[in-house]
Order: structure tokens, then sequence, then C-alpha cells
């Protein structure tokens, strides 16, 4: 049987699991909106529905950049913060051994670490709206506000500001060697001085700690953050959202703060790119949990980067708020079963991203309310093209209007496209590019000059190639353009020559002609901005296309093999048996005939052997036939003229 304390706390192990599964049931239960035993509308989506469905003139909530550092020893002495992840839509890692970023990914979470996070909300410093300009009182602000409510000791102040205000390292920043005076700035020194508390004065200690510190905080975006390529993924009022966790050994307990700053504040070197942050998110605990403590970050980056948690943080007058977003991204989460997928698998973006107007919707009075599990109907055009709603495909209605849009979207960094590209990184990819051209452009002009009696032939293939690729780098704007022949380009020139040989066209006027009025119905359609017209397409035009193609050459391919077969006919009653008795005699035509008969008796080739096919093509031309027959009486000079003429 079980016990119990005065106090009525449970006593035995069957007691305490009991109540700690009884408190998790009270965590959990507000969290889902649609149970079968409570009302169909849960406080929290009500809340929700007010956030989200008030008026509000102001204009919509910018796009967040959210980094993710964590705090890290650097060769097993100084303590840093250092950059692990990203997000603008997707997460981003830094692969294992520092060196570069992961494919963007959506973001796999643990169910425990969403509840963790909002125990996190409930239990942490809520601090919105507040003013600061720059790291150093931002941080002193929290640091007070937490020891003011109880949740921090005093005694602890100048650790944790410490701590906070060490220097930030970014996956764009390369190691340097360190001074000697650097060196001599470690954390060993730093727990001494926490140690030997006899040192000096509390005041004395504190001013040496934030001197300390402030030496590795810059007010000012550093050159790294001002020339990073990643700026041209944000748009310019897209601002930033930190995520700091780490664990230390001076805390009991965990040290948690969400703050929303009235506006956004460039806080010097403390985001990878030079976007003010707006919002700041601290998790400093004990040892041991350095891994909840990744995965709780990793939680809250991920509710940052999600459309309907964002326009809550903007918009929460109150911890209660922030935690309804959360019960509210809980509702539409699905859970994957341990043991059949496997974690490590990245899953990719999709495609065309769904909306999230019927999350919305749903809390702003919408009459469709899509619960989680159901598949959403989506129309779409052309059968589901897969092109979405983008701004590029939509018809401005003006003279040139979609030309005049990708030109100010490239403006401002075409230089960029070009000077980036002076890197030794980039020369594999130069090479790689131009090997790849060039082998391209020989195999088809080699056959382009085959099928166009080298009208067209490599040299062509190779200006043609190296024109149309500089015009192409300098002004065009679509990657996927392909630069030299291809096989449905190879196939368009034969029809073409035959065509023109057939009709008794010259070729490469006919060519010329074609080119001219392509280039004619191309700059229509930018005119008229006709790609709008792309959206409405689907794969069956490509694999219909493709399928052409593919006919064609196989059609090609037997037509060769029959023609081989008609000029060299195999002999179906050859017998091996008989090689030695097989001969082959040819005798040269009457002179009379004006048509060389068949005069090859041969066995092996069926009536008709190659030095008979030679003859008859070599025998048709007057001034040739007649040396034929002034050989005809001397066949020992015959047989040694006919390979040499032929």
């Amino acid at each position: 049987m079980s016990t119990e304390n005065v106090d009525g706390k449970p006593n035995s192990v069957g007691d305490r699991g009991r109540a700690w599964s009884y408190s998790f049931l009270r965590v959990v239960q507000p969290v889902f909106n649609h149970s079968i035993f409570t009302s169909a509308v849960s406080p929290a989506a009500e809340r929700i529905r007010f956030i989200l469905g008030e008026e509000d003139d102001s204009p919509a909530p910018p796009q967040l950049f959210t980094e993710l550092d964590e705090l890290l020893s650097v060769d097993g002495q100084e303590m840093e913060w250092k950059e692990t992840a990203r997000w603008i839509k997707f997460e981003e890692k830094v692969e294992q051994g520092g060196e570069r970023w992961s494919k963007p990914h959506v973001a796999t979470l643990s169910l425990h670490s969403l509840f963790e996070l909002r125990t996190c909300m409930e239990k942490g410093s809520i601090m919105l709206d507040r003013e600061a300009s720059s790291l150093p009182q931002l941080v002193e602000m929290i640091v007070d506000h937490q020891i003011e409510t109880g949740l921090l000791k005093p005694d602890l102040k100048d650790k944790v500001t410490y701590t906070l205000l060490r220097k930030h390292r970014h996956q764009t920043k390369k190691s340097n060697l360190r001074s000697l005076a650097d060196i001599g700035k470690t954390v060993s020194s730093a727990s001494r001085m926490f140690a030997n508390p006899d040192n000096g004065s509390p005041a004395m200690t504190h001013r040496n700690l934030t001197s300390a510190s402030l030496n590795d905080i810059s007010d000012k975006p550093e050159k790294d953050q001002l020339k990073n390529k990643f700026m041209k993924k944000l748009p310019r009022d897209a601002e930033a959202s930190n995520v700091l966790v780490g664990e230390v050994d001076f805390l009991d307990m965990p040290f948690i703060a969400f703050v929303r700053l009235q506006q956004a504040v460039m806080l010097g070197a403390l985001t990878e790119v030079p976007v003010p942050t707006r919002f700041l998110f601290i998790l400093l605990g004990p040892k041991g949990k350095a891994k909840s403590y990744h995965e709780i970050g990793r939680a809250i980056a991920t509710l940052m980067s999600d459309e309907v948690f964002h326009d809550i943080a903007y918009k929460a007058k109150d911890r209660q708020d922030l935690i309804a977003g959360i019960d509210e991204f809980l509702d539409e989460v699905i859970v994957l079963p341990p043991g059949e997928w496997d974690p490590a698998i990245r899953i990719e973006p999709p495609k065309s991203l769904p909306s999230s107007d019927k999350r919305k919707n749903m809390y702003s009075g919408g009459e469709n309310v899509q619960m989680n599990g159901d598949t959403p109907h989506d129309g779409g055009h052309g059968g589901g093209g897969g092109h979405g709603d983008s701004e590029e495909l939509q018809r401005t209605g003006r003279f040139c209007g979609g030309l005049i849009k990708d030109i100010k979207r490239k403006a401002p960094f075409f230089a960029s496209d070009f000077y980036d590209a002076l890197n030794i990184q980039a020369l594999s990819a130069i090479l790689f590019i131009y090997l790849a051209t060039v082998t391209n452009a020989i195999t088809f002009g080699g056959l382009l000059g085959d099928a166009t009696d080298n009208m067209q032939g490599v040299l062509e293939s190779f200006l043609g190639t190296a024109v149309s690729g500089a015009i192409f780098c300098l002004f065009a704007g679509q990657p996927l353009t392909i630069l030299s022949s291809t096989g449905p380009v190879l196939v368009f020139e034969r029809l073409l020559f035959n065509f023109s040989k057939d009709h008794n066209f010259n070729y490469l006027e006919f060519r010329l002609w074609i080119g001219l009025w392509s280039a004619f119905l191309c700059f229509i359609l930018v005119a008229t901005d006709a790609s709008f017209l792309v959206q409405y397409f689907t794969r069956f035009t490509e694999e219909g296309f493709s399928s052409l193609i593919s006919f064609i050459f196989i059609y090609d391919a037997f037509k060769k093999m029959i023609k081989l077969a008609h000029y060299y006919p195999i002999n179906s009653d050859f017998k091996v048996g008989y090689n030695t008795h097989f001969s082959c005699a040819c005798m040269p035509p009457d002179p009379g005939e004006d048509i060389v008969p068949s005069v090859c008796a041969c066995p092996v080739f069926g009536g008709r052997c190659g030095l008979h096919a030679q003859l008859s093509t070599w025998c048709r031309d007057p001034q040739e036939r007649s040396l034929f027959f002034s050989l005809r009486n001397h066949p020992a000079e015959l047989k040694v003229s006919l390979p040499e003429v032929s």
C-alpha cells in the first residue's frame, strides 16, 4: 500500500508516477482544441481568433530570419556562441565538421521538445515591447527582470551576464589564430574569479567581467556580415529572431527568457546577416541536458518560421497569447511513430508551399475548417503543373512589363554575379561547365556535319555556343536554358536540310530566316507578357515532346539498319563448311551497255559482293568507265587499280 506525507505528497513510486501523469495531463489537455470530450472551440482557439481577427491598420509583419546559437567551447578553452542552424522557411543545419551548410529541409521536431517549450513559456520571463539599443543593455534588462521576479539569484547576475555577452562565431567566419591576450581570456580564468570571491568587491568583479565580455561584442555589423551572400535570400525589410541555448555549471534551474523589442535593433555581430533583431529567446540550464536544450531551441526557431505563430508572436499581448500560439501549432502537428521512420532522413521542401490561409481563416471566422490530417482539395491550374502563384508568372498588362520587373529584380545583384565568381572555390565549377559545353559542342557538331553535308559542323557549333553563351550570361535570367546543341536541335536541322534539298532551297539562307523569325516571335512574347501562360502547362507537354524526339531517333536507327541490309544482303543459304569451295569472279561489263549488269557470281554475298557494289557505282561515270574498259583485258592491273581508284 502507498502512504502519504503530512503535506499530502505521494510517498511510493506508484503514487509519484500517477502524480506525474496527472500533472502531465493537466499540461497536455488544453493543447488539443478538437477533443471529443470538450467543446468544439477551446479557450486557446478563442484567444487566437481574437488575436488574428482584430483589424489592425499596421502593415503585415515582416519576414523573419531565425538563427540558433549554442554555447560551445573552442579548442577546449573558451566558451563561445556558435551558430548551428538557421531558418527562413525551412531549416538549414551546419553539417558535421562545421564546414558547410546543409540543404534546406523540413524541420522534424520531437513532441517532447514542444511540450518542454510550452513549459518554458509558462515558467520563464516574457518581456514584450521592450526598448533597447545594444546587446549589453538588453542582457542587463533581462537579468534584472529575472532577479526582480525571483527567477534568478542576485549573486549569479555577473556570471549570467558574462555568459550571454560571449563572442558569437558564425558559420561564415573562419577560425583565426588567437593572440596571447585572447588566449588569456578563457573560461577557466573566469571560473577561478567566480570561485574566489575574496579577490575583490562584488562591484569590482562585475566591472571586470563586463569589460572582459564587452571586448568580444561589437556594436556595429562586421565585414563578414555585410559581405554575406545569404542576404540575397532575404527581403529588405526582414527582421531577425535570435535563439541562444546552452548549458553552464553555475545554474541549478534553467534561465529562460523570451523578449520582443518595440522596434527592431541592430545588435552588432549577434546575427549572421546584418538584419535588425526583433525577438530573442534565451535558455541556459544546468549541465547534462545539452541535447534537450538544443531540441527546445530548434522547436522555438521552427515556430518562429511558421506563418501563424509568426503573426501571433508579433501581435501577442501577454504570456497566454504565446502559449495559445503553441497550442495551435500542436493542433496541426502530425506525429510519426518511432521505429517506422528514420529521424536521420531529411524531408525535402515541397515544390509549392501550402498556403496558411486555411489555418488563419479557421480562427478569423472562416467557414471551411480543415482538421488535422484532412487532405485539402486544390483544383489548381492545368492539372497540378506545380508552378503556383509566383510573382514572375503574373501578367502585368503593360508593354514589356515582365521584362522590366526582371531587370529591376536582377539589377542589384548584377555586379555581384561576376565578382563573386572570382574565388578559387568556383574554379572547379567553371572547369566542369566548360568541359561539359565543349564535349557537347564537339559531339553534336560532328552529328550536325553528317546531317547537313558539313554546312554546319564542329566549328560552327563552337562559334554558336560561344556567342549565345556570352550573350546569355550578360543579359539572360533563366538559369535552366541549355546553351548548346541537343537532340531535338539535331533532329530539326536534319529534317530542315532534307526539306531544303528536296525543294531546292538554300539551306543556310533558309536557316537564317528561321532564326530571325524565331527572334521576332520571342520579342512579341516578351512584350505581351505571354510567359504567364506557362502556369497552365503540365508535364504532359514536356513528356509528349520528349516522346516525339525519342521516336524520331528510334526511327532513324531502324532506317539505317534497313538501308544496310538492302545494300549488303545476307545469303541465307550460306554454309560454313563450304568456305574453301567459294570463289568470287567479277567480269567487266560490255562497253555497249549503259547499265552495269550483275556479273558477279559470288556465293558468299548472294551474287552481289562488295567489289561489285563498288564497280556498279564507279562505272556509272563515263570517263571512269572508259578507264575501266581499257583495263578489261589486263586482270592483274585491274586488280591493283580498282582499290586505288575507288
